[in-house]
């Protein structure tokens, strides 16, 4: 009987926040043999007001497949508003929806956003995210991960570091299957990425590159 491969469960609020946050980490854990699924809450049809939202999303859902397929994963898109995740979630009854894929894929970890993160729809991903978690019985490990914040304060929590030196290449191949985000996101937070990315790497014997991530649960 084959033994069920070890799964992965990445939370992120819009397309590219799951690539930004733990593109590299993503990528390792699929080299691994582990299965990785990231659930896309927003396909951020805001990004170019100028556009139809029809024609975002299409552009947008194609890019987050690209850059999943460049990191091994899964994804899954959902169609919340910006701006309006609380309302989106209760409204459109999301709960049982998230709650059968988790109960299904038995995730060993669940990555997340970090409630310090200044954008709103990541602060409505994690408190999502937590939620789901105390309806779980089998309790995987909970991390968070950071987009927007330079710096966290959650000095009190474990720390989890991930040699990514081996899947740096194909985290930043995965960012640039997102050409529509280049000026939003991708550029301004580049140099971020690359001395978080050397930073971390730092701390783990014989990396060039790695990703951290702070274990709440």
């Amino acid at each position: 009987m084959l033994k069920k491969k070890e799964t992965i469960i990445v939370m992120s609020a819009h397309s590219d926040d799951f690539v930004i946050g733990a593109g590299g980490t993503i990528a390792e854990y699929v080299k691994q043999g582990k299965k990785v699924i990231s659930i896309v809450f927003s396909y951020g049809e805001k990004s170019h007001p100028w556009l139809k939202e029809t024609v975002v999303k299409k552009f947008r859902g194609e890019e987050t497949k690209d850059a999943a397929k460049a990191l091994g994963c899964e994804v899954i898109i959902h169609d919340m508003k910006e701006g309006k995740f609380m309302d989106e979630y209760q409204e459109k009854k999301y709960e049982k929806e998230f709650l059968d894929i988790l109960k299904s894929e038995k995730p060993s970890k669940i990555f997340t956003h970090s409630n310090e993160d200044p954008h709103p729809d990541h602060r409505a991903v994690h408190k999502i995210t937590l939620e789901l978690f105390e309806k779980l019985k089998d309790k995987p490990e909970l991390y968070i991960y950071s987009i927007w914040n330079p710096v966290s304060f959650r000095t009190q929590h474990p720390k989890l570091y991930v040699n990514i030196t081996g899947s740096y290449k194909e985290k930043i191949k995965s960012l640039n299957a997102f050409p529509s985000q280049r000026y939003n996101a991708i550029y301004p937070l580049f140099i971020l990425i690359l001395f978080r990315a050397i930073r971390d790497g730092f701390k783990i014997k014989g990396a060039k590159f790695g990703e951290s991530f702070f274990r709440i649960e």
